[in-house]
């Protein structure tokens, strides 16, 4: 009889268990949920991580993030809710934080300038892209010395933690570019990366052209972009590893939105008229959920 009932409690525990694993970070909407679909299906609040230090894309100055991958974020989870507001809980997610944030459950979806490739798709399920951006490089307004990426040999070029862009000049093919020698200045974020090219610690900062347009915009003149893009970098909705449900769930609204003409909308309203700044005019062909 004893062992009966220590058996039960056993099997009680291990379904517990089994049910707290499905959970995906509560984000204070309770329950446990198998995938972030099925935690908006059931009107939890949805925790979303994005940028907060990069303008036009993920900027707080107030209460919560603008921007246009917020507004992005917005759109996709209510056309994923039929129509319907989600409640939404932002979270601040940095480059170097992005994979341990979905891993850990801290939050439940990112969109935030998060480029998709072959390494990060080892650990993360990526839905979209929404939208292509291409890399380029800042520098600068009176500086005549870097005219093109190729000028950026011998230059002091910024390394931003958790972001890969600075490999694209310095290391060759397959996870490089340019295969460059030029030296790299370490910094936590982009926004820190533009204060040292402002002070005049490094010559260039080179990432996302969407990156540098928001700052370019932001410095009101101080800066220029090139506006000679290298790269494709196609910008995806990260997703923990196996959301598969939520990641064809996410294609289907985001496709859905350039039907519309929302994206197209979002890229106007936050990029407009920024001069040398080519952005996506058709909808990016989805990845594939894996």
């Amino acid at each position: 009889m004893h062992m009966r009932r220590v058996g039960a409690v056993l099997s009680m525990a291990a379904l517990a268990a089994g049910l707290a694993a499905c959970g995906s970070g509560d984000g204070g909407g309770g329950g446990d949920y198998a995938t972030v679909a099925d935690k908006i299906a059931g009107g939890a609040t949805i925790v979303v991580g994005t940028k907060w230090d990069q303008p036009s894309l993920g900027l707080k100055t107030g209460a919560e993030p603008e921007g246009f991958d917020v507004d992005v974020a917005k759109a996709v989870l209510k056309q994923m809710n039929g129509g319907k507001d989600v409640t939404v809980t932002w979270k601040e997610s940095a480059s170097s934080n992005r994979e341990p944030f979905l891993a850990n459950g801290t939050v439940d979806i990112i969109f935030a300038t998060y480029s998709i490739t072959e390494e990060r798709k080892q650990k993360v399920t990526f839905g979209g892209p929404y939208v292509v951006a291409h890399q380029d490089v800042m520098v600068r307004a009176d500086d005549t010395s870097i005219n093109a990426p190729q000028d950026l040999v011998g230059k002091r070029i910024c390394k931003a933690a958790g972001s890969n862009s600075y490999r694209r000049i310095t290391d060759p093919p397959p996870d490089g570019e340019l295969d460059l020698d030029a030296s790299t200045v370490d910094a936590a974020n982009y926004s820190e990366c533009v204060q040292k090219l402002n002070g005049s610690n490094l010559d260039a900062v080179t990432t996302d052209d969407l990156i540098l347009a928001g700052f370019a915009k932001q410095a009101g003149g101080n800066f220029k972009v090139l506006g000679q893009g290298f790269t494709d970098e196609k910008y995806g909705v990260g997703l923990k590893k196996g959301d598969t449900k939520t990641c064809e769930a996410v294609n289907t609204a985001v496709k859905a939105l350039w039907d519309d003409g929302t994206m197209k909308t979002l890229l106007e309203k936050w990029f407009g008229g920024i001069q040398g700044l080519k952005v996506s005019e058709t909808a990016p062909t989805a990845e594939g959920c894996a």
